[in-house]
């Protein structure tokens, strides 16, 4: 089992950065790889950024140039960096897991991650 726990929502102003973090605990292991998802009310989940274990990292592209993912493999720690941020980004923001999975596929609706965290909200403020 992993158990992952987000941190660092909060409510912002346009423009303004935030830095949410995920401490993974468990079985997790630097063979995993570990994303950040949002979903809006009403809306359906996306995939916002990934990082797999040889780092390699991928966004979508709403969010390129303006957000960073990156990962501490000795605190089993997950970050996403937030800067520039738009109304458009208020959601739900969710960490999750999935061993030995493609950096390529996890974004695709029909993929399901192994392990998800409760989730964080971010809310940004015109």
């Amino acid at each position: 089992q992993v158990q992952l726990v987000e941190s660092g929502g909060g409510s912002v102003q346009a423009r303004g950065s935030l830095r949410l973090s995920c401490a993974a605990s468990g079985n997790i292991y630097s063979s995993y790889c570990m994303g950040w998802f949002r979903q809006a009310p009403g809306k359906e989940r996306e995939g916002v950024a990934a990082i797999d274990s040889d780092g390699s990292t991928r966004y979508a592209d709403s969010v390129k140039g303006r957000f960073t993912v990156s990962k501490d493999n000795a605190k089993n720690t997950l970050y996403l960096q937030m800067n520039s941020l738009k109304p458009e980004d208020t959601a739900m923001y969710y960490c999750a897991a999935d061993l030995w999975a493609n950096i390529a596929t996890i974004f695709r609706a029909d993929y399901g991650m192994d392990y998800w965290g409760k989730g964080t909200l971010v809310t940004i403020s015109s």
